[in-house]
């Protein structure tokens, strides 16, 4: 009764999982300036106690006091003073974020605003203006004559108020420097492969084919979606041990990201024994939304990056196309390194409980240089800048993903219109191709390549 007498904005936490509900208020813009305000309230109270309690101005040297009347002028002055360096603060927000959201990308506003730096700043800001409003309160009604601590405290905060303001235009200057913006976009996706997808399920991959119960599915169940959304989240834990009790074998028929509609098949189950099985506490372990999110989505964090270089090509900005290929390569190493290929989910018994969609490393491959490829088109420097990552991953790579990087530079290169091209430019992407054929083992069929672009046998490059 009382969840709905509460706004929508607040009771749709109440409706998220704990782990869901901590990663929403983290990217809010008002969870870090809330624990300032409730700092400032304590300060106030701590200043108030120390001046009209203990009166330390009894205890001080004379320089520190200061008369009644003079404190009032001082704090009421500073709430103006305060008050104007938030809005300052503010329209440099939102200049930022239009800023990104025109230029770079819209899903890059939560990067930002979820920044710590960023939410430090607006919470010195407000913690500041209701330290001084709350303390002009009780002070502007006291009858003591001589002042310690708020004077000391009001004066120390505005130096602070000045410094942040310094700072966080600084700070603002500095995070859109484009270097900055997509290394922070692939920092924020490694910390998710370590934190999130290694303790979530590499604990639980197998790379062993198992028992997956073949000759059970004559018992199958199929669970249908009650609602459409976004799969944020699944409690993939939750998920096996339910199994492992019920002896089950789960299989997930979409990925973290996808979107489902009510009425779509989202997991079968089967097993010995299906009669008594109440799959909706399944579907208890699958948390879905309006919209995608993060937690265990790799594949955002990498579409992310890869809408950076696109807004970069249709902005006539190769430079920022080729730094985000680089920083997309990078993340492409920690993805081969980190994670493990196999749809595979096992229990403390190591038996097989949950089946995923396959994601073999050719399909992130495809996520991030794809996409950037297919809007690159013509633009034979950017092409030639993806086969310089492709090498470059190579030489660092396991080379059991050396026949999925040729593969794919391959297909890159196969729709380019060889007759338009220039010298130069078939000439440093010969030599790109060149490096990734010798790194990869694929030298012969560099030669079938060399002979396309060089059809008269011009043995230049």
């Amino acid at each position: 009764m009382i969840k709905k007498m509460l706004p929508l904005s607040i009771r749709k936490y109440l409706l998220m999982s704990k782990r869901q509900r901590m990663h929403e208020i983290r990217l809010t813009i008002w969870y870090m300036p809330i624990l300032y305000i409730c700092l400032a309230v304590l300060l106030v109270a701590i200043t108030l106690y120390l001046d009209l309690t203990l009166e330390i101005s009894q205890y001080t040297f004379d320089l520190l006091s200061m008369d009644a009347s003079v404190t009032r002028i001082l704090v009421s002055t500073l709430i103006g003073g305060v008050l104007t360096l938030s809005a300052f603060t503010l329209n440099s927000l939102l200049v930022v974020l239009t800023t990104f959201s025109g230029q770079f990308s819209p899903r890059m506003l939560l990067d930002f605003i979820s920044d710590r730096q960023t939410q430090h700043a607006l919470g010195i800001f407000n913690g500041s203006f209701v330290y001084v409003l709350l303390l002009f309160l009780f002070i502007g009604s006291s009858k003591k004559e001589m002042f310690v601590a708020a004077p000391m405290m009001t004066i120390g905060l505005a130096f602070l108020s000045a410094i942040t303001f310094i700072f966080f235009i600084n700070h603002a200057s500095t995070w859109m420097q484009v270097h900055n913006i997509t290394y922070n976009m692939k920092q924020v996706s490694e910390v998710m492969i370590h934190q999130t997808l290694k303790k979530d399920l590499e604990a639980h991959r197998t790379t062993e084919d198992g028992d997956i119960m073949e000759e059970e599915k004559k018992n199958i169940l199929h669970v249908k979606a009650k609602h459409s959304g976004y799969i944020q989240l699944v409690d993939f834990q939750g998920m096996i041990q339910l199994a492992q009790k019920e002896n089950l074998v789960l299989q997930l028929h979409y990925k973290v990201g996808d979107y489902v509609l009510a009425g779509n098949e989202v997991l079968s189950l089967w097993g010995p024994e299906t009669d008594n099985i109440f799959t909706d506490s399944y579907l208890q372990f699958i948390e879905m939304g309006h919209k995608e999110t993060e937690i265990q989505d790799l594949q955002m964090g990498i579409h992310k990056l890869a809408e950076v270089a696109i807004k970069s090509l249709g902005n006539d900005d190769p430079k920022t196309a080729s730094n985000t290929i680089d920083q997309m390569a990078d993340l492409m190493l920690t993805v081969e390194d980190q994670l493990t290929f196999t749809p595979y989910l096992i229990d403390q018994e190591d038996r097989i409980r949950v089946i995923l969609q396959s994601e073999p490393f050719d399909y992130y491959l495809y996520r991030g240089f794809g996409y950037i490829r297919h809007y690159a088109k013509d633009n034979h420097l950017i092409i030639t800048e993806i086969v310089r990552a492709l090498a470059l991953l190579a030489e660092s790579i396991q080379p059991s993903k050396h026949r999925d990087l040729w593969a794919f530079a391959c297909n890159t290169i196969d729709h380019i219109e060889r007759e338009v091209i220039y010298e130069l430019d078939k000439t440093f992407l010969l030599q790109e191709v060149h490096k990734l054929a010798r790194l990869t083992g694929h030298f012969r069929d560099y030669k079938e390549i060399e002979d396309k672009f060089y059809p008269n046998a011009n043995k230049n490059t």
